[in-house]
């Protein structure tokens, strides 16, 4: 295949991503997230080739000791584009799972967002993610474990991290009986677990400067095949970490009418580590104003309220800075906004203050299954 026309393919693919579920009718080979699938540690840590999308995604809170402050994400995503098969083709060119990859680092101090994004297929062990290891690259960017210890490691032009980060709660698995349901679709889920709470140490390095941090991270692992429907239009993801101890997840999927998604969910993690799966009755988010990018002219929800009437509890969600939006990136062809937060409000009666991580999706543009121009 010429250059130009393997490129559009790609990019074609990588859209997908952000659209219904990467194809409305998935590939045969390619496996369906459904009901009453059990889960296997640490296997279920490592890549799923049987499905078509996955994602290894961290971010966190970091500060050095002199109390400068810093967002972080790393997020490693494989899409499969065929059945890649040694039997179909054992070229070492064949197109058969793209990887691609976002880094942001939020300088909270100076109020500054850097972005940079990896693209590149399984052919010549550019990229890849092995399936008996929790080992997944893209070129010199890096996630492994060891001993229960992630380790990640990711540089661009003088900015970057290179992080140990460790469990402290058992992990959560969210969803009911094996999936979180994204839509009434069979295969409209995914299989999805996080380890909600990191302790989080390294080094992070801004335009020539390293900072020995420590903190906090939240990490999340997907994979499916089929994940959303025509009907919806894009999401609003949020998970925030309060110093009681407890952490929240909530998703919020917009439909084409305006309405939001009776499927939307979330989860409760408690101190403890007991969790509880949150039906759309059961919580509520609400944007409290807005922010429009220099970048994109996109205008973004920017402030929320959000309020779980079973646990009392009603928080204010804040950006710590306006600009965390990755604009016009070539991986996902299109921008979305994905930043750090602050939070203050009151749980069970007493007052909790946290930090967390939003990410709005499918504002520039709706989610499509189309090329552009098409």
């Amino acid at each position: 295949m010429e250059e130009k026309k393997l490129r559009r393919f790609l990019f074609f693919m990588l859209v997908l991503w952000w659209g219904p579920a990467l194809a409305a009718e998935p590939e045969p080979p390619y496996r369906q997230a459904l009901p009453g699938y059990t889960y296997q540690f640490p296997r279920d840590f490592f890549a799923h080739e049987e499905f078509q999308i996955e994602w290894w995604y961290y971010t966190g809170h970091l500060a050095d000791a002199d109390g400068r402050s810093f967002g972080y994400q790393l997020t490693f995503f494989r899409v499969g584009l065929a059945n890649d098969s040694e039997k179909i083709n054992s070229s070492k060119w064949r197109v058969g799972q793209i990887y691609f990859a976002h880094l942001t680092i939020s300088d909270l101090a100076d109020q500054k967002f850097y972005f940079f994004e990896r693209i590149n297929r399984k052919g010549l062990g550019l990229a890849g993610a092995d399936t008996d290891r929790l080992h997944v690259w893209n070129e010199d960017w890096t996630l492994t474990a060891n001993d229960r210890v992630h380790h990640l490691k990711a540089q661009q032009a003088g900015v970057g991290l290179d992080l140990q980060l460790q469990p402290r709660k058992k992990l959560v698995i969210h969803g009911q009986n094996g999936v979180s349901q994204k839509g009434g679709q069979p295969g409209n889920a995914s299989h999805y677990i996080s380890h909600t709470r990191m302790q989080t140490q390294g080094t992070l390095y801004l335009k020539g400067k390293k900072y020995k941090v420590t903190g906090t991270s939240w990490m999340d692992h997907e994979f499916s095949s089929n994940q959303l429907n025509s009907e919806q239009v894009g999401w609003d993801w949020f998970s925030v970490q309060l110093d009681n101890g407890a952490e929240i997840m909530l998703y919020l999927i917009r439909l084409k009418d305006g309405s939001v998604e009776p499927y939307s969910s979330g989860s409760l993690v408690r101190a403890d580590g007991s969790q509880e799966h949150l039906a759309l009755r059961e919580f509520s988010i609400e944007p409290t104003g807005e922010w429009t990018s220099p970048h994109t002219d996109t205008v973004y929800p920017a402030g929320w309220i959000m309020s779980l009437p079973g646990s009392k509890t009603r928080l204010i969600i804040s950006p710590d800075m306006p600009d965390q939006e990755l604009h016009h990136l070539r991986s996902i062809g299109t921008s979305y906004w994905e930043g750090s937060v602050s939070v203050q409000g009151t749980q069970e009666g007493q007052p909790v203050t946290g930090k967390g991580y939003v990410e709005l999706v499918g504002y520039t543009k709706p989610l499509t299954q189309s090329l552009p121009g098409n």
